[in-house]
């Protein structure tokens, strides 16, 4: 899967889980669980909870640090420790970066948990 342009990407929109599991994970991001195993040794941002049985759950901001990485390896071109470095110096780069986003996201993330707070309320 090649994509020159990154405003091109297909992937899904993440749903409004707290929790996702590590073939979720996959699917969202177009990466292939080992891959995302193989991450969490790389990116130490990266740090799904373990639960019984040793089975990883993703939450939403871990998803979009995922869709990040995936963005700047497979995209951008970026070498792992490249990319790296841009996630732990994002004013040095052109990304925002795990505090550009996650500030956003957790926003996101509670303006929508509101929302569906204020739907079932509203029942």
């Amino acid at each position: 899967m090649t994509m020159l342009d990154p405003n091109a990407e297909d992937l899904p929109p993440i749903p409004g889980k707290r929790y996702f599991t590590i073939g979720e994970v996959g699917e969202l991001c177009a990466v292939k669980p080992h891959v995302l195993r193989y991450w969490e040794q790389e990116f130490p941002q990266l740090q799904p909870v373990k639960r019984r049985g040793n089975r990883r759950y993703y939450q939403r901001h871990e998803v979009e640090l995922i869709r990040t990485i995936r963005k700047l390896l497979y995209i951008e071109g970026y070498t792992i420790s490249g990319a790296c470095n841009q996630l732990k110096d994002p004013e040095g780069g052109r990304h925002s970066g795990p505090d550009g986003f996650s500030g956003k996201a957790n926003v996101e993330e509670l303006v929508d948990e509101l929302r569906q707070i204020s739907a079932l309320l509203g029942k």
